[in-house]
């Protein structure tokens, strides 16, 4: 049985295919909040994260009668806000070390509880991460891709996407160590 993707915004949709300006601006105003954060958690600045959230809208705009509909329009914007946000980072040559080769441990499971950490601490340590680790830690917590579609996006391995993840929590971890954050794992 295949999913079916229910747009609740479709009619906003064939509208902008007809080229409705009042249509663009509404899927703007739904849509600008929620894709500027995530532009921002990928490129960790501010004008950056604007300019990118703009060429992707004006990009989506241009190329709606792209979108096939086989999900919502929401997740094939977001998925040009990613491109558009990794490729601003590629501009500012951000480095990922290979690890190929190399055995990394799974990871220990986490205890939810011991995930309550203050909200803000926690965003001001995410900013702190080299572009490397926070790309990595952003698409896979927060945009919620995993290993496979990290390294496809970011053209690494898949255990260069999982080891920059585990280094991304462990120098987050002592950030937050550091700031006193944390009392104890």
């Amino acid at each position: 049985m295949e999913a079916a993707y229910i747009d609740k915004n479709i009619d906003l949709v064939n509208a902008c295919r007809k080229g409705s300006r009042t249509a663009q601006f509404e899927l703007y105003k739904l849509y600008e909040r929620a894709m500027y954060s995530a532009a921002l958690r990928i490129v960790n600045h501010e004008a950056e994260a604007e300019d990118v959230v703009q060429e992707a809208f004006l990009d989506a705009f241009m190329r709606i009668g792209d979108f096939r509909g086989d999900t919502t329009f929401g997740l094939w914007l977001k998925q040009i806000i990613v491109n558009k946000s990794i490729n601003c980072l590629r501009k500012r040559k951000m480095e990922f070390t290979s690890l190929d080769g190399v055995e990394v441990p799974e990871e220990d499971a986490v205890d939810p509880e011991e995930l309550e950490w203050r909200v803000e601490e926690v965003k001001a340590a995410v900013r702190g991460l080299a572009d490397g680790y926070r790309v990595v830690l952003t698409l896979y917590l927060f945009e919620g891709y995993d290993h496979e579609e990290i390294s496809h996006i970011l053209k690494i391995s898949e255990v260069t996407s999982r080891s920059q993840l585990m280094r991304a929590k462990t120098k987050l971890r002592n950030i937050l160590e550091k700031k006193g954050a944390r009392d104890e794992y």
